[in-house]
């Protein structure tokens, strides 16, 4: 296995005489908190803008309703190919270079879907939006981990990161809804990442964990295309599971995983070191990421748009409504760093799926009882578990890899996140769709199948124990 050697730079002058190895001063640590909770937030608002403006942005666009998975699913699409190879560039070049890049390109992408005018242009700047929110957010960990390298402090700081995970969920749709049109939304999102980058630039410290070599550039390819296959396989699956078209895209997606596979066991320098999964934790990080994505984001990344075309509800209202589930999750990320030392992360996440899964069930036939009062129990019951589960991956994820790795863990866990959300995004879709009985019929199946995925979810991350060594 090759050395790690952990090195830092200042970036306007050298390190002072302590040397280049000495942590962080503290208002260093807090500039470096308050920076990437920020880009981590607008990087979310970004994301999560389509869930309230959908019915709006696929009129203007023309996009029919077999279409409309990808109006959703661009971000997670570039977050879940690039986030890994995202995160050894950042342990490899620098991860305050890969940041601040990062969060640059977010603003200028997020400002040029502002104005396009197909749904196609639209999707390829929400996959580009996707690649450079997966530059931010796989180095942003990495910051943290370098500037809070105490246990405690490192504690404090993924919490209240993971917290901003929710806010940015919470405020993206209220942002949206209450912008004049989409495009609007848009542009001020792009503008405040703009603003953001240039913070970051001036006031970040550098730091990265050389291994040498190349850039896994075929892993990144063949990683990216296998996720194409994938999103399309089931985009596609609404109009019939059986045909010809779905099972080829299906196996080609498990052929360029494997194949993903074998090229990370050849090459000097993976984007992701597959003897990590022999790690429970990792397995953890990896399963809790992958189903709060799957079952969770999936989920409710449509229920917004679902809202609207049963209920009559507008953009505004949805997102004040759904601010009741986000603002929640924010809430209790924010807190749960008081449940350090009492209960164990994976046990954290075990209990977040429960009660998304009870939060789920208790929301069975809201839709068409005509009354979105119906609706509340669950979507707070929900938000706890959404809370739970956003400030338990985080710290899970750098706890579970060797600290010099910090953004390669980082990048693995928000990979499997947005693999899940992608592939959770397009089965909702299609499960709502396709069924016989319409929308409210649809979404009611779409809820018991996200409850059942939580509950797997649940019962892995909690069967998953640490072995000592």
């Amino acid at each position: 296995m090759p050395r790690f050697t952990e090195r830092t730079d200042t970036a306007v002058a050298p390190a002072p005489a302590a040397g280049p190895t000495s942590p962080p001063g503290a208002r260093s640590g807090r500039a470096t908190l308050a920076l990437t909770s920020a880009a981590t937030a607008v990087a979310l608002m970004t994301y999560t803008a389509p869930m309230v403006t959908l019915p709006e942005t696929a009129a203007d666009l023309h996009t029919p309703l077999s279409a409309q998975a990808w109006l959703l699913n661009g971000t997670p699409l570039g977050l879940a190919a690039l986030l890994l190879v995202a995160g050894s560039l950042a342990d490899d070049y620098g991860r305050r270079r890969i940041f601040v890049a990062g969060t640059l390109a977010l603003g200028v992408t997020t400002a040029l879907g502002a104005l396009t005018s197909s749904t196609w242009l639209f999707t390829l700047a929400r996959v580009a939006q996707g690649a450079a929110s997966a530059a931010l957010l796989a180095s942003s960990l990495g910051l943290i981990v370098r500037a809070f390298p105490s246990p405690r402090g490192r504690l404090h700081a993924t919490g209240v990161w993971g917290a901003f995970v929710s806010g940015g969920i919470a405020v993206g749709p209220l942002v949206a809804g209450a912008m004049p049109s989409w495009r609007v939304a848009y542009g001020v999102l792009g503008a405040a990442a703009l603003v953001v980058a240039a913070l970051s630039h001036r006031a970040l410290t550098e730091s990265r964990a050389p291994r040498g070599g190349r850039p896994d550039l075929a892993g990144a390819v063949t990683f990216g295309l296998a996720l194409v296959a994938l999103v399309a396989a089931l985009t596609l699956g609404r109009d019939g599971w059986l045909r010809a078209p779905v099972a080829l895209l299906l196996l080609a997606a498990v052929v360029l995983l494997g194949l993903f596979a074998v090229v990370e066991r050849r090459t000097a320098t993976p984007m992701i070191d597959l003897g990590l999964l022999r790690r429970p934790g990792f397995l953890a990080s990896s399963a809790g990421g992958l189903f709060t994505g799957l079952a969770v984001i999936g989920l409710f990344s449509f229920l917004p748009a679902l809202l609207q075309q049963t209920l009559g509800l507008s953009a505004m209202d949805t997102a004040w409504l759904f601010l009741l589930w986000s603002g929640l999750s924010f809430a209790v990320a924010l807190q749960a760093r008081r449940l350090a030392g009492r209960i164990a992360p994976r046990l954290q996440l075990a209990l977040g799926f429960a009660l998304h899964a009870a939060g789920t069930l208790t929301m069975l036939g809201a839709l068409g009882s005509g009354s979105w009062t119906r609706l509340l129990p669950g979507l707070i019951v929900a938000g706890v578990g959404s809370g739970l589960l956003n400030a338990a991956l985080p710290l899970l994820a750098v706890e579970s890899v060797p600290a010099q790795r910090a953004a390669m863990g980082s990048g693995a866990q928000q990979t499997f996140r947005y693999i899940g959300s992608c592939a959770g995004v397009a089965l909702t879709i299609a499960v709502v769709t396709s069924t016989k009985g319409g929308l409210t019929h649809g979404a009611d199946i779409a809820m018991v199948v996200s409850a059942a995925l939580s509950l797997v979810a649940a019962a892995a991350v909690a069967a998953l124990r640490d072995r000592t060594s």
